[in-house]
């Protein structure tokens, strides 16, 4: 008689910018932001970001650009998801402090679905998923 121990569930597969920093974004965002992507245009970018508000303290931005809206200071990672083309997302240094390292992940559900965000720097977040303080 062999015991047999639950597999611990798999780790979503997660994708980082080329240079292998910045952002991680899970298998599901990736497909998520491929088809916003196609949706906004060939040349958009997606500033990532955080502002002064929210439950918390702070809050996430995320917001498609033009390409000539890319600062001079702004972090700008290139991320070649599998089967999708690849896409760029931007970030200023100021909300890069907060968010480096920060998962983005996607889910379906009809509740509390869309975009997730676990930060490991934040120290406390809200039930809404979206407002954070560290």
């Amino acid at each position: 008689m062999t015991s047999s121990t639950p597999a611990a569930p798999a780790a979503p597969l997660t994708h980082t910018g080329r240079d292998g920093k910045g952002i991680l974004i899970t298998a599901p965002a990736m497909l998520q932001l491929a088809t916003l992507m196609r949706q906004q245009g060939e040349e958009k970018l997606l500033r990532v970001g955080v502002r002064s508000g929210g439950c918390s303290g702070m809050s996430y931005t995320m917001d498609f650009i033009e390409a000539a809206g890319i600062r001079a200071d702004d972090e700008v990672y290139t991320y070649e998801p599998n089967g999708a083309p690849s896409f760029r997302v931007v970030c200023d240094p100021k909300s890069l402090l907060y968010i480096y390292g920060m998962q983005l992940d996607f889910s379906s559900a009809l509740i509390g679905g869309g975009f997730n965000f676990t930060n490991p720097n934040a120290s406390q977040t809200c039930g809404c998923g979206s407002s954070f303080a560290v």
